[in-house]
C-alpha cells in the first residue's frame, strides 16, 4: 500500500507524474523535492520564446493554487542526497528525512562543459537563470558564438539571429544533428542556417577559448580565430545520476529502468532525461532528452507506481522551431539502412523517412508535421509501407495509419 510519494526533481517529468497521480485518484501525501529555487517550469521556451522576450507567461507548471488544492508540497532549493530504503524516505542535504513509500527520480541532467572555457562570457543553457543571463548579451549587432549544432545550439542560433545578432556556429561534426539525422538530412539543416546568414563552421573543434572584458575568442582545431561578444555551448547533457548512485540504484548513461519505468530497487521509479529505459518497440535501451518523452514517460511511471501501467512503448516525438520553419522528428533512426525523401531537400520542404530492413523506424520533416505524426502511428503499429508510397506526395499517410489502427488490410490501400 502506497500512502506517500516523493519526487526527486521538480521539473517537467515530476510535475506531469504528480498531476497524473492526482487525476488517477491517488489521495496520499505527495512531496516534490527540487534543487532549483523556481517552481516547476518548462524548458523548451528557454532557447526560443523566453530567451527572445523574457516573458514567462505559460512557462510555469502546477500553479500554487493547484498545489494547495491538491495537497502537493514543494520543497524547492532543497537538494536530495539519497534514497534511504531502511528509513523509507529521501534524505535531504540539510539532514531532513522526507518519508515516502515510493519515489520517482526525475533529476534530469546538466549541460556538458567545455574543458577549455570558463568565465562571465561563457554561457550554458538549462535553467531560467541561464536563459536570463544569455539574453542579457543578445542585442542587435552582438556577436554570438554557438559551440554545438544540435537542437539546443540550433535553436539558440535561430533565436539570436531573430534578435539581430551576428551568429557563428562551430560544430565538430560534418553536419548539424548528424548522429540523429545522418549526412543527407543534416546537410539540409546546414543549408537552413546558411540561408539565414549564419556563419556555420563544420568539422571544426574548439581548441582554445580566451576571454577578456571586451569579448571572447575561439581558436579552432584548424587554427581559425573567431571573435565574439559571448559564447554559448550546447554540446550535450550529462544525466544527474549522483542521488541514484548513492542510493544503490543501477546506473549507466542515466538510471537503468525497465519498460515500466522501474529501477533496480522496489518502489523506486525514474522518468525523463535521467531514465535509460528499455524500449520494447525498438528492442534496445535509450535515454531521451525531449519534452514530449519527459511528459509521456512520467505519466507512464505514475501509472506504474499506482499499479495501473503497461509497458512504455511510445515511439518518441519532438519538435524544434528555428527561424521561420517547424522541424519535427518521430521514432528512432538508429541502424537505419534506407532513406526515403518525400518533397524537396533543396527547397527545405520535405519529410525524410528512415527504414531498417524495410520497416519504418523514424521520420523527420520540415514544415511537414502532419506527415511526421502519421509516420509516428505507422512506426508504433510496425506497419510496413513501401518506399515508393512514402516518397509519393499524393499518398495519404494519415489514411494508411488510420487503416492500420482499424486493423484494415493495407493491401487494398496500397494497391
Amino acid at each position: 500500500m502506497i500512502d506517500a510519494v516523493a519526487t526527486i526533481g521538480a521539473g517537467q517529468a515530476a510535475a506531469v507524474a504528480v498531476r497524473t497521480m492526482r487525476r488517477a485518484g491517488f489521495d496520499g501525501r505527495i512531496e516534490m523535492i527540487g534543487d532549483e529555487p523556481d517552481r516547476p517550469y518548462q524548458r523548451p521556451p528557454l532557447s526560443k520564446e523566453y530567451l527572445a522576450s523574457g516573458d514567462d507567461e505559460g512557462l510555469f507548471l502546477l500553479p500554487e493554487r493547484w498545489c494547495e488544492e491538491n495537497d502537493v508540497r514543494l520543497r524547492l532549493g532543497q537538494p536530495a542526497v539519497r534514497i534511504s530504503a531502511a528509513d523509507a524516505g529521501v534524505e535531504l542535504a540539510d539532514g531532513t528525512l522526507v518519508a515516502a513509500d515510493a519515489v520517482l527520480i526525475a533529476t534530469g541532467g546538466r549541460p556538458r562543459r567545455l574543458p577549455v572555457a570558463a568565465g562571465a562570457r561563457i554561457c550554458y543553457l538549462r535553467t531560467i537563470a541561464d536563459s536570463d543571463r544569455l539574453r542579457s548579451h543578445l542585442r542587435p549587432g552582438a556577436r554570438l558564438i554557438v559551440v554545438g549544432g544540435g537542437f539546443i545550439g540550433s535553436e539558440v542560433a535561430a533565436t539570436a539571429h531573430g534578435l539581430g545578432c551576428q551568429v557563428t556556429v562551430v560544430e565538430a561534426l560534418a553536419a548539424p544533428l548528424l548522429p540523429v539525422l545522418g549526412p543527407v538530412v543534416g546537410a539540409a539543416c546546414a543549408r537552413l542556417h546558411q540561408a539565414h546568414g549564419v556563419d556555420l563552421r563544420l568539422a571544426e573543434s574548439v581548441a582554445e577559448v580566451s576571454e577578456s572584458a571586451a569579448g571572447v575568442v575561439v581558436t579552432t582545431g584548424s587554427g581559425a580565430r573567431i571573435e565574439g561578444d559571448v559564447l554559448v555551448a550546447g554540446i550535450g547533457c550529462q544525466p544527474n545520476v549522483e542521488v541514484a548512485a548513492r542510493s544503490g540504484l543501477a546506473v549507466g548513461n542515466g538510471v537503468i529502468v525497465d519498460e515500466h519505468c522501474r529501477t533496480s530497487i522496489p518502489n523506486v521509479l525514474a522518468a525523463g532525461d535521467i531514465a535509460n529505459h528499455w524500449h520494447p518497440l525498438f528492442g534496445e535501451r535509450m535515454r531521451v532528452e525531449h519534452f514530449d518523452n519527459a511528459s509521456k514517460q512520467a505519466a507512464a511511471a505514475a501509472r506504474s507506481l499506482l499499479g495501473r501501467g503497461g509497458p512504455y512503448a511510445d515511439p518518441h516525438w519532438f519538435w524544434s522551431d528555428q527561424y521561420d520553419v517547424n522541424l519535427q522528428y518521430a521514432g528512432h533512426a538508429n541502424g537505419a539502412d534506407e532513406l526515403v525523401v518525400r518533397g524537396s531537400l533543396d527547397d527545405l520542404d520535405f519529410c525524410a523517412f528512415y527504414l531498417r530492413d524495410g520497416l519504418l523506424r523514424a521520420a523527420f520533416g520540415v514544415d511537414r508535421g502532419a506527415e511526421v505524426m502519421a509516420a509516428k502511428e505507422l512506426i508504433a503499429g510496425q506497419v510496413r509501407v513501401p518506399a515508393g508510397v512514402l516518397a509519393d506526395e499524393d499518398a495519404d499517410l494519415a489514411e494508411l495509419a488510420e487503416a492500420a489502427l482499424l486493423d484494415e488490410s493495407l493491401e487494398e490501400e496500397l494497391a
